[in-house]
This record gives C-alpha cells, structure tokens and sequence, in this order.
C-alpha cells in the first residue's frame, strides 16, 4: 500500500532532530501562534482523542498522563468531559508557558525519546495526541507508557500515518500485543488535520502486564 506524502503538509514535518522541533516549537509557541494555526488548521486531534477515551472511562478522578501536552488542547477536552487530575510533559518551555493557569495539576519539561522519571505503575492513563509525528518521538517511549500505566489502565494515542510503517510503530504495537503487554480496544484511521489532508491512526489499548 503506497503511503501518502504528508511531509509537505505541515512544515514542521520536515524536521528530523530534537534540537530542530524544540527550536521551531518554541518559535510556534510565541504570541499565541501554535494555538492560532490549530485552529486554523482544524486540528481534531485532541477532541476525537478524548471522545474515544471516555467512552472506557467511566470514572472523572483517575490521574492521566498527557505526554506531549503542548500547550494543553488534551487538557482543555478532559475538563470539558468533567476530568479532573491530569499531569502533562512537553520538549517545548514555551508551549508549556502558554498553558492556561491551573488546568494541569503538574507540568514537566521531558523530553519523551528518554526515560520517563515516574515511578512504576504510576498512572491510572496515558494520553499522547500529536506527538508521534515527523522528527518527533520514536515507538520506544510506547513501552515507557506501559511501564507508567497502571494494570488495567489505558494508554490512548494518534500516530501520523506518514511515520507509522517508516518509524516501525506497526511493529512496536504488535510486539506489546503477543508479549501481553497490551491489549487492542481500538484502532483506526482518524482525519486529525482534514483541511491539511493528514490523518492519524487512533489507537486505544488497555494495559494487562
């Protein structure tokens, strides 16, 4: 199957290093820029996202885990749907800084291709939408996820469909499954930027180990 080029869609697709995407967040960040062009853009990420997610949780005041948190859109839906404890980490200082006052309860700089420093089974959830993208982060930090997650917790994710087979999450995702790792609740092509013709696969998968 032929993968569409989307590398020409978003600018920012064509970086490859960490220096490279936090120098250009940080510049994204500035005067509210980032924020502005998501809606622009008609980014539906972090709406579908959360609206996939809640449909498995049932319960407002499990501790979730937005890596990749940017300047909070996650974090923006999950209040909408009356959640009420999330934690959020991001590469970019200033995406952090333009996050509205009191929405997270604890923000971090990370960076997400190392080692998370959270303690084991730490999370009751993880949520990572727009991160697993170009130049961005690698399929490893999804065994870091599973590592921070609770047995029965969920880890919600979108994956650009331009990286999916190139970066080997295809294979990332099926390794965690026949290790029992995790379980597949849902997996699906999502439109996640329609007026940029990019989509994501959406995957939901419940914690076992």
């Amino acid at each position: 199957m032929a993968l569409k080029d989307v590398g020409n869609k978003v600018p920012i697709y064509k970086l490859k290093t960490t220096d490279e995407v936090m120098k250009y967040y940080d510049e994204w960040g500035e005067e509210d820029k980032y924020n502005k062009d998501m809606v622009e853009w008609n980014y539906t990420g972090p709406k579908e996202t959360v609206d996939i997610f809640n449909k498995y949780t049932l319960n407002k005041e499990i501790l979730i885990f937005d890596a990749g948190c940017g300047t909070g859109l996650v974090g923006l839906e999950l209040k909408k749907y009356g959640y009420k404890n999330f934690h959020g980490a991001d590469l970019s200082q200033k995406l952090l800084d333009t996050i509205p006052q009191n929405l997270y309860q604890k923000l971090i700089k990370a960076d997400l291709n190392k080692p998370i420093e959270i303690k084991d089974d730490f999370y009751d959830s993880v949520m990572c939408v727009g991160t697993f993208t170009f130049g961005h982060v690698k399929p490893q930090a999804l065994n870091e996820f599973v590592r921070i997650t609770k047995k029965n917790g969920l880890i919600c994710f979108t994956i650009n469909e331009g990286i999916y087979m190139e970066y080997g999450f295809d294979k990332k995702i099926d390794t965690l499954k026949k290790e029992g790792k995790w379980k597949e609740l849902e997996f699906f092509k999502s439109d996640y930027i329609a007026s940029k013709n990019v989509n994501a696969w959406l995957g939901l998968y419940k914690v076992n180990k």
